[in-house]
């Protein structure tokens, strides 16, 4: 208390009159708090990031290094001269009690602010540090820091009124009770964010890297970031889309995952045969095709089972129509399936089948499909380049066409 009243006492025995004395030592006595207070934040930043830095540099956890990247040892020193100050602002203001409570609220507003902004470096030093582990890498945690952030902000927000306006927590939160539908309509989107954030997280619907298509947002490539509104997706061209964590679980999207973690990527193509150039194969031209070494041991096979068939039941062979017969279509889907089986890009242990769709105005759809060992995209499409420039070279061994088309028809 002498302490404050050093420079009354002087102004008073030098015969200044009341009113002067008392202000001129109300300046003096803060600036002297404005000084003290700026000494001890600079003394205490500088050690506790001295500190802080030490036992960062000793210990194996990285987590201590993120608190020093977020400045949490910054943040926490300021709190030192905050409270220096609201334990002498009721000594230094004794006289004047109006200037007493609105410095000792706005203190106290300041240091619920910087209280939630200690807790939220913590929280970004934590979330840095997470994602640092394999374990947590694909985790949103982001959404998770968002949620306890929003419901600290919420708590701040409710003692910055009650300091403010001295009203008690529990009248104010019975307050906020019966305006709720209005509350519920302002942060709607929020709230369907935090619902949706929890829901994807539970039923593990996206992780961070996983590969998504979404075509009502644009969106074909990898997440990389899940928080409480929005999901990011790098997309293949180097874009980045936007999509609101709601529209996860309100439309519909397709995760690559299942694939990725499968032993193989599906090939799924079909070629077009022009109905006109499928035939019967007579035993004249048997020779040529069996000289297709793919597929000369199914021939022969093949051509036994057919002749057995048709002697036995007496099939009058006159007319190649009558009884069993190959087509050069059947033979060209039994060496397309040959091929792919030998193929060395191609998951033998998965499903392996080339078969006919349904005929269109357009030809007869061959439909290769298999799945290859390699799921990287570049290395995939390779394969399958691979695979279909044989396939379209070979169809004419056959005597088959494909459906092209011709554009040079004119209308009489």
């Amino acid at each position: 208390m002498v302490l404050f009243n050093w420079a009354y006492k002087i102004l008073k025995n030098l015969d200044c009159s009341e009113s002067f004395a008392i202000y001129t030592n109300l300046i003096i006595n803060i600036l002297v708090l404005i000084i003290v207070a700026y000494l001890l934040d600079y003394i205490f930043k500088k050690v506790l990031i001295i500190i802080l830095a030490i036992v960062a540099a000793k210990t194996k956890s990285t987590f201590d290094d993120f608190l020093v990247a977020n400045k949490t040892a910054k943040y926490i020193a300021h709190l030192v001269p905050l409270i220096f100050i609201y334990k002498t602002v009721p000594i230094t203001l004794k006289d004047f009690s109006y200037w007493e409570v609105f410095f000792e609220k706005s203190i106290k507003i300041y240091i619920i602010i910087l209280t939630l902004w200690i807790i939220r470096s913590v929280f970004n030093a934590l979330k840095d540090y997470l994602k640092n582990k394999p374990r947590y890498s694909d985790k949103p945690i982001d959404s998770y820091i968002q949620v306890i952030m929003i419901m600290l902000w919420i708590f701040g927000v409710i003692s910055f009124i009650s300091v403010l306006f001295s009203i008690g927590k529990m009248a104010f939160i019975t307050t906020l009770g019966s305006v709720s539908a209005v509350i519920i309509l302002i942060f709607r989107d929020t709230i369907l964010g935090f619902v949706a954030s929890i829901s994807v997280s539970v039923n593990d619907m996206v992780r961070i890297g996983d590969w998504i298509t979404m075509d009502k947002f644009g969106a074909d490539g990898d997440v990389i970031e899940i928080n409480l509104a929005t999901v990011k997706v790098r997309n293949f061209d180097n874009t980045t889309t936007t999509i609101p964590t709601y529209s996860l679980i309100s439309d519909s999207f397709k995760n690559w995952r299942g694939m990725q973690n499968s032993d193989g990527r599906r090939i799924k193509r079909f070629v077009l045969i022009k109905t006109k150039s499928v035939k019967f194969i007579d035993d004249s031209e048997l020779d040529y095709y069996k000289k297709i070494q793919n597929i000369s041991a199914y021939i022969d096979h093949r051509q036994s089972d057919i002749q057995k068939y048709n002697m036995n039941n007496l099939i009058d062979k006159s007319l190649i129509l009558n009884g069993r017969n190959l087509t050069n279509l059947g033979l060209f889907r039994k060496y397309v399936e040959e091929y792919i089986k030998n193929h060395s890009g191609i998951n033998k242990n998965m499903m392996l089948m080339v078969r006919h769709l349904q005929p269109t105005e357009k030809g007869i759809p061959v439909e290769i499909y298999c799945f290859s060992k390699d799921k990287t995209w570049e290395n995939y499409e390779h394969i399958m380049a691979d695979i279909f420039d044989h396939i379209l070279a070979s169809v004419s061994y056959f005597n088959l066409e494909l459906y092209e088309l011709d554009n040079n028809i004119t209308v009489d």
